[in-house]
């Protein structure tokens, strides 16, 4: 693949939520394109699990932590090289039920994983892109950040929120080199987040699918690894549906 469209080779590449799921897959696929991946996720073992399995760089961390994501960047520089590829995947269903038994605080843990972890880690790695005139930034939205879910209100609010981020950064950074700034919005994806949600809500999510079954991390990582190499250069600020049929507008 290295020496084919979209290769990777002497790219550096961070990635959150990568111990597992969507995040994972999305590292496998980008170093099988030839780039040195960063693989940084909350749990440390599941970090370097992943790292081993693909040669990559294992960072432990907290996307909420500023510290953390800086020594991240600092790390996988070091290791590999400067980062040109931010992939914000890391994130959390938080609390399921009506809008009567989310708290405050329900709400705002969500949002900080969700939102400004990639609010924090695209900030921090941005200084790098600008100098070298050139980057990516990709963020896994969802389409419940488009059309929302009942009972997922901390979930659908900073997935929209997600998206506006994306759109607001990438017109900030438009025309200061070849940067981009994109989202994607996967529908249901069968991974362990997936599988931790009430049965009910899973049946209605996959009921909304028109071809009638969850997605595969794989699929969504074939997505982001367009997005994230140098022959996507005329798309930014864009939110791209990978949903089965469900979102067609």
């Amino acid at each position: 693949m290295k020496d084919r469209f979209f290769s990777l080779a002497g790219r550096v590449a961070l990635v959150t939520g990568a111990g597992q799921g969507i995040g994972a897959a999305i590292a496998r696929r980008l170093v099988a394109a030839g780039a040195r991946v960063g693989v940084f996720d909350l749990s440390e073992r599941s970090a370097a699990a992943i790292a081993h399995e693909i040669g990559g760089v294992p960072i432990a961390g907290n996307v909420t932590r500023e510290a953390d994501l800086e020594t991240g960047l600092k790390q996988l520089t070091a290791q590999a090289g400067p980062v040109e590829i931010i992939v914000n995947n890391a994130g959390i269903i938080g609390k399921v039920g009506p809008i009567a038994e989310i708290s405050r605080s329900d709400l705002e843990g969500v949002m900080a994983i969700n939102l400004i972890g990639p609010f924090l880690l695209s900030r921090a790695a941005l200084p790098t892109m600008l100098e070298r005139r050139y980057g990516r930034i990709v963020n896994v939205a969802s389409i419940a950040g488009k059309e929302g879910n009942p009972n997922l209100i901390p979930y659908s609010v900073s997935k929209a929120a997600l998206i506006a981020l994306t759109k607001s950064l990438a017109k900030e950074v438009a025309g200061q080199g070849d940067i981009t700034v994109n989202s994607i919005s996967p529908a249901v994806i069968q991974t362990p987040m997936r599988d931790g949600l009430p049965e009910a809500t899973q049946e209605y999510m996959v009921s909304r699918v028109p071809l009638g079954r969850p997605g595969k991390a794989e699929e969504v990582a074939a997505l982001v690894h367009y997005l994230v190499s140098a022959e996507a250069s005329f798309t930014t600020g864009q939110c791209y549906d990978i949903s089965g049929g469900r979102a067609t507008y």
